[in-house]
């Protein structure tokens, strides 16, 4: 395991976005298989008020000082908004999981000094802990 998933795995507070009202989505995944594993997980989402009986809070600013990392789980044009307001929240810890990223998001973050790990399944890795 290198440095970044070690270090974003070592927090216990995740926030992940992507989560939906339609359980079969990704987000809502790795929602139950983090809590599953002990992780306090906060949902983030812009319209919902509970996610799978999961308050949801509606950005990461609402956040600011309680979770040690982000999981984005969302379309790179909405991943660059989540990236730049996990930085304004003091969050430097973010797992884009595949699909989340691109040049942009990725430059967004690193120019933020984020942590940033890449293409790869958190549930996988989180097993491994």
């Amino acid at each position: 395991m290198n440095q970044e998933i070690e270090s974003f795995l070592s927090g216990h507070r995740i926030a992940v976005l992507g989560a939906s009202q339609t359980s079969q989505k990704i987000g809502n995944s790795i929602v139950k298989d983090l809590s599953n594993k002990g992780y306090s997980i906060f949902v983030v989402h812009p319209s919902a008020s509970e996610i799978d009986g999961r308050k949801c809070y509606a950005n990461l600013r609402e956040l600011s000082g309680q979770v040690d990392g982000v999981v984005l789980c969302i379309p790179p044009e909405k991943a660059l908004t989540a990236v730049i307001d996990a930085a304004d929240a003091g969050i430097r810890q973010l797992w884009l999981q595949e699909g989340a990223d691109s040049p942009e998001v990725l430059a967004a973050a690193y120019t933020r000094g984020m942590s940033v790990v890449v293409n790869r399944c958190i549930m996988v890795y989180a097993s491994q802990v």
